[in-house]
């Protein structure tokens, strides 16, 4: 008859229960992405497999600031009282947890940004406003907030605008002008573009696409 250490077995048990946890811990996880993830096969029809979309007045999302993806996702799931309403991305966004977009802001955030180029009429004017903004009225520099290469700020949540389409760019400063879009934290965006004119809000645009 074969006699069992069961002081033997217990240690043995115990030495197992952290890998099993482990094990069945990861399971989930690769399970919670991948469902999330499945998701994210809505997103691909406008913005595109890598992130980046096809039609200039969709954004691309890749390499964008996680933060900033995660608050744009929750602006628009509040709908009208969101600061941001788009009957599109509300239906989206009513089906994502905060967890979903977590997982999903922190896919695209993964991916490879885009690198655009700048049409030559629009280089000096657009570069000026972006470094040095306009003085005469009081424009504040982009460069302030976005940085000099247009990565922006993840401490802060401030959107990465390097290689974004400028009619996208152009779209929604035109949106902070009339107050169609108005989740800017302290006004901040409305304050700056309610004072600029159609072609330098164009100009600053094109030269952000070809930012990088």
């Amino acid at each position: 008859m074969m006699r069992y250490n069961i002081s033997s077995m217990r240690r043995k048990i115990l030495l197992l229960l952290p890998i099993a946890f482990l094990l069945f811990s990861n399971i989930s996880i690769s399970s919670e992405k991948t469902q999330v993830l499945d998701k994210s096969e809505t997103c691909v029809a406008c913005h595109g497999q890598k992130g980046i979309s096809s039609n200039p007045i969709w954004p691309n999302l890749a390499g964008q600031n996680p933060r900033y993806l995660k608050s744009q996702l929750q602006a628009f799931k509040k709908g009208s009282t969101g600061g941001r309403n788009n009957p599109v991305m509300y239906g989206i966004a009513q089906t994502l947890s905060d967890r979903d977009m977590d997982v999903l802001a922190d896919y695209y955030a993964g991916l490879e940004k885009s690198i655009g180029t700048t049409d030559d009429k629009y280089l000096i004017l657009g570069r000026n406003i972006y470094r040095g903004g306009v003085i005469d009225i009081k424009i504040q520099a982009c460069i302030a907030c976005h940085g000099p290469n247009g990565l922006g700020n993840y401490a802060a949540g401030i959107p990465m605008l390097s290689g974004q389409h400028a009619e996208y760019v152009y779209q929604q400063l035109k949106n902070f002008q009339s107050g169609l879009r108005s989740n800017d934290q302290n006004k901040m965006m409305r304050n700056i573009v309610h004072r600029m004119t159609d072609n330098e809000m164009r100009a600053v645009s094109h030269y952000i696409q070809g930012l990088y």
